[in-house]
């Protein structure tokens, strides 16, 4: 393939590959963590969620994403991001172990929620300190090729994750107890992954300006400049629009997925029946999301970020929800899988494309927040598109005419996207 040599050139680099496996290992252990609430909270026979309470779950599991975001980006914009990555996966780990007591006396109430918020709040520090701390080591065309591997390599091992530890849980005999041995995994592997960042040059990941520490005033007009900068570049700021678009579909689909699991494809005490089965139907859209970012290296060279873009988008407005609704109405698992897999390939490919803009397009000293604000902005659409399902959808998940709104709006979307194709906006690269 043509991406190939520049994969091997990216790889042959050590200060990549240790950015690299900093995200594998972390994110592996984001898998676990998930697969280990998940299993308790959604999956358990004597804990039947309805639509409400699955909104509830996931919004707990996105809200760091939306609300440490902003504020993650201007404080990567100062302090060194190496340090980030070491100091926010050592705390991971030590603040997964109260999760893991109130797990051990059955909670499943507030303070659970609290706990789990506070771990994957600092998570959004790593996650945004990666993104952020790529162009430092990885420069030229190179880092479309980057953009498509990191990422979707990540989400792949958070699904291998969350795979490991449905399977690790049922190999010590399930319950609440094997929730408590993934846990006290995911927690070993958040301290390996800090571990590892400890490898990297001190300075290596920037930022490259000399801003001074600042209180939660500046931090705050901080976020106001990284608003003020993503106004001033609007080809970056369409580009995020439009993974916004993507994630309330993701977000339907998600919720959607979950209630058909668990209520049409099974009768709600099937619980580990219907964990396989959605266990099944992510990681379709995992091989879709690496298909997406193989193909979009070499279809970026050919065609541009927004023509590619909003192609993935009308495939997945058309073909992919067309599946959808077929595998939720007949219904039908395996068709329901292709349609899963449709997203993944779309979903990612837009994500590489618009990631890579961000990149060329904002300057280096204010890319953290920019990052952060894209990850507040892209997790609020999903925790929205999760909240509609749960408020319009029955039980079932069997619901045609959101489905259909949805790819609608993902074809709106994609032909507003690409209106814009012929208007560019130096990059200043």
């Amino acid at each position: 393939m043509v991406a190939l040599p520049a994969l091997r050139q990216l790889l042959a680099t050590r200060d990549f590959r240790l950015l690299y496996s900093v995200r594998l290992i972390g994110q592996f252990g984001d898998g676990l963590l998930q697969a280990a609430l998940a299993t308790y909270v959604l999956f358990s026979p004597e804990r039947q969620p309805d639509a409400v309470k699955v909104a509830a779950a996931f919004a707990i599991l996105l809200l760091p994403y939306s609300i440490v975001g902003p504020f993650a980006g201007v404080l990567l914009d100062r302090w060194r991001r190496r340090s980030v990555l070491v100091r926010a996966n050592f705390l991971k780990a030590l603040l997964t172990l109260p999760i893991i007591a109130l797990v051990a006396v059955g909670n499943d109430g507030p303070a659970l929620g609290l706990a789990v918020l506070v771990v994957l709040g600092v998570g959004r520090f790593v996650l945004a300190g990666l993104s952020a701390s790529l162009p430092h080591v990885v420069q030229g065309p190179n880092l479309v090729t980057a953009n498509a591997l990191t990422p979707t390599s990540g989400t792949i091992m958070a699904a291998l994750g969350a795979g490991a530890g449905v399977t690790l849980r049922m190999l010590i005999g399930g319950g609440d107890g094997g929730s408590e041995v993934v846990l006290l995994a995911a927690a070993a592997i958040f301290a390996l992954a800090g571990m590892t960042a400890l490898l990297l040059g001190r300075d290596r990941l920037g930022p490259d300006g000399t801003r001074p520490s600042d209180s939660v005033v500046g931090i705050a007009l901080g976020l106001v400049d990284g608003v003020r900068v993503l106004k001033q570049h609007a080809q970056a700021g369409r580009a995020i629009a439009v993974v916004g678009a993507n994630r309330v579909a993701f977000g339907l689909l998600t919720a959607g997925g979950l209630l058909l699991v668990r209520t049409t494809f099974h009768v709600m005490s099937e619980a580990d029946a219907a964990l396989e089965k959605f266990t099944m139907l992510t990681a379709a859209a995992a091989v879709g999301a690496l298909l997406g970012a193989i193909l979009t290296p070499a279809a970026t060279r050919r065609w541009s970020e927004v023509t590619w873009s909003s192609a993935l988008m009308i495939q997945a407005g058309t073909v992919g929800t067309a599946l959808i609704i077929a595998g939720a109405m007949m219904p039908s698992f395996p068709v329901l899988l292709i349609g899963a897999f449709s997203f993944g390939v779309a979903g990612q490919g837009v994500k590489v494309c618009s990631d890579t803009l961000v990149q060329r397009l904002i300057p280096d000293d204010h890319l953290g927040r920019v990052f952060s604000l894209f990850d507040m902005i892209v997790n609020v659409c999903l925790v929205s598109g999760i909240v509609v399902m749960a408020l319009v959808s029955p039980t079932s998940g069997q619901t045609p005419v959101l489905y259909a709104v949805m790819g609608l709006g993902l074809i709106t979307a994609a032909l507003w996207y690409l209106s814009f194709r012929t208007r560019r906006v130096p990059s200043g690269s």
